[in-house]
């Protein structure tokens, strides 16, 4: 193959997927929306983490489960032969139903406060649990590869069809604790 039908073929399937998301997330603002406020986003552990969020639906939505979350993610990225590969791996899920199976109906407006308590890693069940475990050995290797943990509060409405979704990135201060 030329080289002009290599580039014009890549600019082809760059072009797709920038449209797919594109499309995706206009489908997904026209069906409603999800503003989530935090009063604050700096934790210790074993705080409790209150905050609030507007659900707005535009389009009637068969919703299966209303959800707020407390997500965990370990993020390792390492380097040889002058390639570098980051590789993301959920430690922690805590997840509160807020609503189950509900139809929500065009025009739905509606605000909901949540509260959802931090992971405490220095009470004796939890050093030994999976959690606690992934935190020891992160920390332990953090010299050997730049491992770093990323946490965010996430609210979904899990519907038949696109869901709707809002995160907010937190900080949960673990590390001296292990």
């Amino acid at each position: 193959m030329s080289d002009t039908l290599i580039l014009i073929l890549v600019a082809t399937v760059f072009g797709v997927i920038l449209i797919a998301i594109i499309g995706y997330r206009i489908m997904r603002s026209m069906r409603g929306s999800i503003k989530l406020s935090l009063p604050n986003i700096t934790f210790n552990p074993g705080d409790q983490i209150t905050g609030q969020f507007d659900l707005h639906t535009k389009k009637r939505i068969q919703g299966k489960k209303l959800t707020v979350s407390l997500i965990g993610k370990k993020i390792t990225k390492t380097h040889t032969d002058e390639r570098s590969r980051t590789h993301s791996h959920e430690i922690y899920r805590d997840e509160k139903v807020l609503e189950g199976a509900k139809e929500f109906p065009a025009g739905h407006r509606a605000n909901y406060d949540f509260e959802i308590a931090t992971p405490n890693p220095s009470t004796p069940d939890s050093l030994n649990s999976t959690l606690g475990q992934t935190l020891k050995t992160a920390l332990n290797v953090l010299t050997q590869s730049r491992t770093r943990f990323q946490w965010k509060i996430e609210v979904r409405l899990d519907a038949k069809g696109i869901d709707l979704v809002a995160s907010k990135p937190i900080s949960l201060n673990i590390s001296p604790l292990i």
